[in-house]
């Protein structure tokens, strides 16, 4: 099969033969990790902001997930 081309399967519909989409094209492609490592997405950093955000003496609720 050529490079350029993909079997594309979605649900519902029989498989079928497409082109390839150019992602570098793409308006949004400078935001991908692909174009900047710096656009990777960390999970870690992500979760220590989020818990940041509450300010001293805010209420907040505590949900214990048992094991």
């Amino acid at each position: 099969m050529d490079g350029g081309k993909c079997i594309c399967m979605i649900r519902g519909v029989r498989p079928f033969l497409s082109d390839k989409y150019d992602i570098t094209s793409h308006p949004k492609y400078k935001k991908l990790a692909d174009y900047d490592p710096n656009n990777t997405f960390d999970i870690v950093k992500y979760m220590n902001q989020r818990q940041s955000i509450l300010k001293p003496g805010e209420m907040f609720d505590l949900y214990e997930i048992p094991e």
